[in-house]
């Protein structure tokens, strides 16, 4: 008889603080960002926020402190990441000896923007430079101006909650000559990375979760075009500078609403019946039937990193082929079904998924990715406190040829109230007028989808809006 492995309970590991290995490996999605900017500039993975605070004398040694106080808390915040002859590791810089310097310095209404905009440019050295750092630009004794930024290998959207949360416990302490009084974390983020390589296993092993993932992508991914063209672009070559520039997007509460009843009607979510109308947006764009689109996942699969600052996010890949629907029902039905499978595979680093693919390594994984995050309601004001106001950064970097970031809003009373955003492009491909003609496409293809088409994919494409921006390019 054949001889196949005894199949056992699958214990899933504890999430619990561990002993620290001497070699602490990357997470998942910190070894796709670490080769990813080595292979380009690092710089184009800053993530920096600029916050107004004024209406308030606001104490300067008990915001440099706090600073200090949420490095301590975080560790990602002074982590770096050196290569060694097994692969890159993380090295925990302890608490002590992590020299966070907050610089302070004078500004005013004309200067800030440069200022912002330089300090956000700066490129982080991630196998030595611990990964975080802070300006404020002084305005006036109650107006001043602070910059926050971290490479994306050591933070993610959803750790900016956390991070602005605890920052403010920590100032409101310090202001008061007392350490920040708040809980401490139940794990590190070097535990997550731990617990996380317990679960995928390694790929040694043929019957590991990694190697079950890794196996899933090849097989979805075999035979797909390597690159999609873009007619309306001014080149097709594929490394290029970064510089990016933004059109918004507004969908209202009205759509929004219609978009929700579709998805429902559809069994799918908001993401996937706008991943679907991006898909052909693509498609017509790129003249294709055969389109990979991504998306990001959240990755903060455990209760407990909720409250952590670090990178769980990641992209996975939506290979979408228009041909194989006949209308647009199956065309929601198949992007609902590679949709819930690609979440069902999210740990595969590109580093090694490329070396699985018969393509060119210099090819992108993706050209297109939509991102749908979730808004929160704002809290009202307080009269008398200070007053916060998040300010542009002046820095857009666009790392795909096409970009949406979309934040779905509700009310008070969880009640649709609109969705918006952006759409990031590269200025070396397109003018601002074709970018805004791609958002005016997408836009008239998904108010199509709300309304109720049921026809074939080439209805829901509004053929004024494709002749705007066909047969146009190299435009200046």
């Amino acid at each position: 008889m054949p001889n196949y492995p005894v199949l056992q309970a699958i214990r899933r590991p504890e999430l619990v603080r561990v002993p620290r290995p001497a070699r602490l490996p990357l997470a998942p999605a910190q070894e796709r960002m670490w080769h990813a900017s080595r292979a380009g500039s690092s710089s184009d993975w800053n993530v920096a926020r600029a916050v107004r605070i004024s209406g308030h004398a606001v104490s300067l040694p008990a915001l440099a402190a706090a600073i200090d106080d949420v490095v301590d808390r975080h560790e990602p915040l002074r982590t770096c990441y050196p290569a060694t002859g097994s692969g890159p590791v993380q090295v925990v810089v302890p608490a002590a000896e992590a020299a966070i310097v907050t610089e302070i310095i004078a500004s005013t209404e004309v200067e800030l923007p440069c200022q912002i905009k330089e300090f956000v440019a700066v490129p982080f050295d991630m196998t030595t430079d611990l990964p975080f750092r802070a300006r404020v630009c002084v305005l006036g004794p109650q107006d001043v101006v602070l910059i926050l930024v971290a490479h994306h290998i050591s933070i993610d959207g959803r750790s900016v909650a956390p991070l602005m949360r605890d920052l403010a416990t920590a100032y409101l302490a310090r202001q008061t000559g007392l350490p920040p009084g708040w809980s401490p974390l139940p794990v590190d983020y070097a535990d997550y990375t731990l617990w996380k390589h317990a679960q995928l296993g390694d790929y040694s092993d043929e019957w590991s979760r990694a190697t079950q993932q890794l196996r899933y992508w090849a097989n979805a991914l075999a035979g797909r075009p390597p690159v999609l063209e873009f007619a309306c672009a001014r080149s097709a070559d594929i490394a290029r500078d970064t510089a990016g520039a933004t059109v918004p997007v507004v969908f209202s509460a009205v759509v929004h609403t219609a978009l929700l009843v579709r998805a429902q009607q559809a069994r799918a979510s908001l993401l996937m019946v706008l991943q679907a109308a991006f898909a052909v947006v693509v498609g017509a764009l790129a003249d294709g039937t055969d389109i990979t689109l991504a998306t990001a996942v959240a990755g903060r699969d455990h209760r407990l990193l909720d409250d952590l600052v670090g990178n769980f996010a990641d992209d996975v890949l939506v290979r979408i082929r228009l041909d194989r629907a006949a209308d647009v029902g199956e065309l929601l039905d198949q992007v609902r079904r590679v949709t819930l499978a690609a979440f069902a595979h999210p740990d595969t680093p590109n580093q090694r998924l490329r070396r699985c693919l018969l393509q060119d390594a210099g090819c992108p994984l993706f050209q297109a990715t939509l991102i749908l995050q979730r808004g929160t309601v704002p809290e009202p004001a307080c009269p008398g406190t200070l007053t916060i106001t998040e300010l542009p950064t002046g820095v857009t970097r666009a790392k795909h040829d096409l970009e949406f970031g979309l934040v779905e809003r509700y009310d008070r009373v969880g009640a649709p109230a609109g969705v918006d955003g952006v759409f990031i492009y590269p200025t070396a491909l397109f003018d601002q007028t074709t970018a805004a003609e791609i958002v005016a496409l997408f836009t008239a293809t998904v108010e199509i989808l709300a309304d109720g088409c049921r026809g074939p994919l080439d209805s829901l494409v509004p053929e004024a809006s494709l002749r705007a921006i066909r047969g146009k390019p190299g435009r200046d």
